[in-house]
């Protein structure tokens, strides 16, 4: 599959199916974005991954990787800001109830760090969740 990216687009609103691999698609279509933007390298890198995190929870735990769900995005950007908004399909979560992956009991668990990840990674991190999916907004802005 090919995009073709201009100058003159501002917003992509897209989704993906539940599938791992599919996550490719939207990286690929962020680096396109990366182009045009004046952000750092740094912080475009650390985009990606936050990105990744998020996608990967809506695939594994939102949607169960029920291939008949979808990941919708919307990638928001102007040359000193991205904004990506990724939602699944699942019953949501309470994130107050999450486990602080530093505390000790939890630095060797499998799971339960995407969270925190993608906070630590972007500028401004949001989530919200109700019984129609969650919602994770990551949004990164060139330092002034």
């Amino acid at each position: 599959m090919e995009y073709l990216i201009t100058q003159k687009l501002k917003e992509i609103d897209f989704k993906i199916n539940s599938d791992k691999s599919d996550i490719k698609i939207v990286e690929d279509i962020l680096s396109e974005i990366n182009h045009y933007s004046e952000l750092e390298q740094e912080k475009v890198v650390n985009l990606q991954i936050a990105l990744s995190e998020a996608l990967l929870n809506a695939i594994v735990h939102g949607n169960k990787e029920n291939r008949e769900k979808f990941v919708y995005i919307n990638i928001i950007y102007e040359k000193k800001y991205i904004c990506i908004e990724v939602r699944d399909e699942g019953k949501g979560f309470d994130l107050n109830s999450l486990p602080n992956p530093t505390d000790d009991e939890n630095l060797y668990k499998e799971h339960g760090r995407g969270i925190f990840i993608m906070k630590s990674l972007v500028d401004e991190f949001k989530c919200s969740a109700s019984d129609k999916g969650t919602k994770y907004t990551l949004i990164v802005k060139q330092d002034k």
